[in-house]
């Protein structure tokens, strides 16, 4: 996902008065400009940052999302139609654990044993975390 892609789809949305659809994007424009602000890389952020990024704000709106009270059901609505225009942004993220095997020994299983922190980050971003640390742990083993 690159940055003017988020700003072209928050324009196409503000055409189309979609109010929801311009504030999530809006929220997301925010926080990378945010990340790069934060990161001194402000004018060349990439989109492994954009798409770490995005993903930590669906982290957020998923803790909305469970944390929320139950008899609060419009706020509950509010949330998951957030978290629907999230995902249309977020990276398709591996979650078979015979996927991150398969990933994992493509690139090297030297590199496993001899540094299983660089796998994980290798992983960051492009697999769920708790899955990722379960298929190292069988490769390890």
């Amino acid at each position: 996902m690159t940055l003017e892609k988020l700003q072209s789809e928050m324009i196409a949305a503000m055409k189309n008065k979609d109010k929801e659809r311009k504030e999530t994007i809006s929220s997301i424009i925010q926080a990378v400009k945010k990340f790069g602000i934060d990161n001194m890389c402000k004018d060349n952020i990439s989109e492994e940052q954009i798409d770490a990024v995005i993903l930590k704000e669906k982290k957020t709106v998923q803790e909305m999302i469970d944390t929320c009270p139950a008899d609060r059901e419009e706020l509950v609505r509010g949330y998951r139609a957030k978290m629907s225009i999230i995902d249309e942004f977020a990276p398709t993220l591996m979650t078979d654990e015979a996927e991150i095997i398969a990933y994992v020994q493509g690139t090297g299983i030297e590199l496993i044993k001899a540094n299983r922190g660089a796998v994980m980050k290798a992983l960051k971003g492009k697999a769920d975390m708790k899955v990722a640390n379960i298929a190292v742990g069988k490769l390890l083993s």
